[in-house]
């Protein structure tokens, strides 16, 4: 996906507005919420109807599964007649029924509060209410989480976040201590991640992956589904009193007999590395590292391919294999800028005596956006953005963030402070003002993947199209890196084909490193896309032939034979195919290479070997 922004490959992937984001997202997750439990109880109240309302609202709730103590203490509390406050008080306390002194708190809070604010909903406890209500959607649902993440990727210090938590000291009514799988199992469970996808990231991550590495994964996927139009909400999980004394041992009983759907059965997973370095990365100690290429890759021209590295089981064997079994180098973005972006490269190129693009980006999020640092709660302790997605957070979201916040004077709560950081992790919203979030601006996005200033502005491009664009590019400094041996090699100037180029992260690293663009043949179907590297072209003065072809289906035999004789052949074969169907863990669309979009990986393929053959024979 990466350089190539036709990761989405078709205008149908993309949202039309801000507004129509949220109804996508379904953000307002409390709202959804309430909205089912009052169909429930309309159509209770029907059968009903004749007992009076007094006693059709205390049917009410507990046919909906509030025991009836509750029940009837939240009438008393709220008047018998007021079915808006009764509900708010309901779900404080099934929210905080595993926690006695929540509970006690919120008691007290509803004694003490004017029945008239909490109508209006003012009240410290119906801010509680609420986002225990969100979160525990959230936690049900899992899809208001990007792109790429599930490629939101969590930050460097995410094991702070983990370090307080004493869920994973047993199982409940079980007679023997629990594995250390269980524990992983139960710990991710109780944080909300469903039973399936908890699973499915232990297979994937193999069994010596640790907490941070699950959640990162879970994260990531979270993200990129939220990014797909096309996931459709699983079913909402009824509610009941006795859920959450269930809950572990359900889970645990659904990990051991059930076991998920996956892709590629009869491949070995993945073994991605602990620190995604590839062979070397300039911040970071790396040791020496040698590599043997196959004699099919040494043959010209050179190649250069990238995807997402959390891709489905058996993905990047199946890329390796088709790329002339050359070892895929894994390397996260965050080694050379403030954005984390996990990514797997297959190429040909030397790994000896590469050079950074200098001066070298800002590694952290307050060097990248200084005017933050002003605003930034210590409880927040992010150093670095997750993977930046086609989608950011909504106004909507940021202003019940707001609302949340207000209600403290000083430091929030502990689960007010773990709302806000789960949704600031996964849409990277940044603090510019008090009890303020953001998501970051077009040209903040620019700067953190390496893109000149305004690069994707004007021309008649929306922000939608320019957060998309972005979201699908190549991080710059990265790529760079890795393309920095070819300065020596061409000085005169480089032929390149660009498949699947998208907004021309790859051109525009050539160009930041100093090798003459003498050739490119760029092939991108979004005419966004093209438009954008088109200007950025005539921007820059460049002086070599751009060549636009718009879908990469039109290389056949005959064109590339045509092309090559008129060029002399291309130097360096370059491109990273839609992760469309490779990212995240949704259940719609993620198909691996076999899906609609990312199986355009097989005509990267299938040009690179034509353009090795047609060159073999002229030479």
């Amino acid at each position: 996906m990466g350089g190539s922004a036709s990761d989405n490959g078709s205008d149908s992937f993309s949202w039309s507005s801000d507004d129509e984001l949220d109804n996508k997202k379904t953000f307002d997750s409390s709202s959804a919420f309430t909205a089912a439990n009052e169909e429930a109880f309309a159509s209770t109240a029907e059968a009903s109807s004749s007992s009076g309302p007094s006693s059709a609202l205390f049917c009410h709730f507990v046919g909906a599964g509030f025991p009836e103590s509750l029940v009837a203490k939240a009438m008393e509390e709220n008047g018998s007649e007021d079915m808006d406050s009764i509900l708010n008080t309901l779900l404080t306390y099934s929210a905080l029924e595993s926690s006695p002194s929540d509970k006690q708190n919120a008691e007290n809070l509803h004694e003490n509060e004017h029945p008239e604010n909490e109508r209006n909903g003012d009240s410290p406890q119906g801010i509680d209410a609420a986002l225990d209500q969100n979160i525990d959607t959230d936690f049900c649902r899992k899809t208001d989480v990007d792109s790429d993440f599930w490629s939101s990727d969590y930050d460097e210090n995410i094991a702070d976040d983990f370090s307080d938590s004493d869920s994973c000291t047993g199982i409940e009514e079980t007679s023997t201590p629990p594995s250390d799988k269980d524990q992983k199992f139960i710990f991710l469970a109780d944080m909300g991640y469903p039973a399936e996808e908890v699973s499915i990231a232990m297979e994937r991550c193999g069994p010596d992956s640790t907490v941070e590495e699950l959640a990162d994964f879970l994260c990531a996927a979270q993200v990129a589904r939220a990014a797909d139009p096309y996931y459709v909400d699983p079913p909402k999980p009824k509610l009941y009193s006795n859920y959450a004394k269930h809950k572990r041992r359900r889970m645990l009983e659904y990990d051991k007999t059930k076991k998920p759907r996956t892709l590629f059965e009869d491949e070995e997973p993945i073994r991605l590395p602990k620190q995604m370095i590839g062979f070397g990365v300039p911040t970071e100690p790396c040791p020496p590292v040698s590599r043997m290429l196959p004699d099919a890759a040494l043959v010209p021209p050179y190649f250069y391919y990238e995807n997402v590295a959390l891709a489905p089981k058996g993905v990047w064997d199946t890329i390796s294999r088709f790329l002339y079994d050359v070892e895929p180098e894994f390397v996260d973005s965050k080694y050379f800028c403030a954005a984390a972006r996990k990514r797997g490269y297959v190429h040909n190129l030397p790994i000896e005596n590469r050079s950074p693009l200098l001066p070298l980006p800002p590694r952290s999020i307050h060097d990248a956006l200084p005017l933050t640092k002003k605003w930034w709660p210590h409880w927040d302790t992010r150093k670095k953005l997750n993977c930046l997605q086609t989608a950011i957070g909504s106004a909507r979201l940021t202003e019940r963030i707001r609302k949340a916040l207000e209600q403290w004077d000083g430091d929030p709560p502990l689960h007010v402070q773990k709302y806000v950081l789960d949704e600031c992790r996964k849409w990277n919203l940044v603090w510019v003002g008090r009890n303020k979030v953001a998501p970051l601006e077009p040209d903040e996005v620019e700067m953190l993947l390496g893109f000149p200033r305004n690069h994707t502005r004007g021309g008649g491009i929306s922000r939608t199209d320019r957060y998309k664009s972005l979201g699908n590019s190549f991080q710059v400094d990265t790529v760079a890196y890795h393309l920095s041996v070819l300065k020596d090699m061409f000085p005169g100037g480089i032929k390149i084909l660009s498949l699947f180029s998208g907004i021309g992260g790859a051109e525009v690293a050539l160009h930041r490193l100093g090798v003459p663009l003498k050739v490119v043949v760029a092939v991108e179907i979004s005419e966004v896309n093209r438009n954008i590297l088109r200007s950025w072209w005539e921007q820059t003065n460049q002086k070599g032939i751009l060549v636009d072809i718009a879908d990469v289906q039109q290389l056949t035999g005959d064109r590339l034979e045509q092309l090559i004789s008129s060029f002399g052949g291309f130097d360096l074969v370059i491109g990273g195919s839609p992760c469309n169907n490779l990212a995240g863990s949704n259940r719609v669309s993620r198909d691996g290479l076999e899906g609609k979009e990312s199986a355009l990986f097989f005509d990267y393929c299938r040009v690179l070997d034509l353009v090795k053959c047609i060159m073999g024979k002229k030479q």
